[in-house]
């Protein structure tokens, strides 16, 4: 479901405006997911999702998914991978950090392709354990 009218080719979009989006539909997902599991406070919800939405746990999420996506996916999350970031990570190796921007950039696609379906098989396989 997007909220803006406005039309948005996002084959059109750099992979890092791809990423800046699914950075927040990933941390929506994650964010939901921990709400729907139990009534809690907010500062433990915090804790638990920052679990899952660091450039480690990113990585291993496309671990998770990386045999499940279609070739177009494939494509979308190299674009990602391989887009020169301009900084280096703190908590992560740069290669982990590649590799979370792709997963973001691929959930932002997704999203922008109002393929809601996609994004829930995708994350459903990611919070398997």
């Amino acid at each position: 479901m997007r909220f803006i009218d406005k039309e948005i080719n996002p084959k059109q979009l750099s992979p890092l405006n791809l990423a800046f989006i699914g950075d927040c539909v990933y941390e929506m997902l994650v964010r939901e997911s921990l709400v729907a599991d139990a009534n809690r406070p907010v500062n433990d919800l915090h804790k638990e999702s920052v679990k899952f939405v660091s450039a480690k746990a990113q990585t291993e999420a496309y671990e998770k998914i990386k045999d499940c996506l279609t070739e177009e996916e494939t494509a979308v999350f190299k674009r990602g991978r391989n887009a020169k970031v301009g900084h280096n990570p703190k908590s992560a190796s740069q290669g982990e950090y590649h590799i979370a921007t792709g997963v973001e950039a691929l959930f932002g696609y997704l999203y922008l392709t109002e393929n809601a379906k996609r994004i829930k098989e995708l994350f459903a396989i990611i919070l398997e354990k």
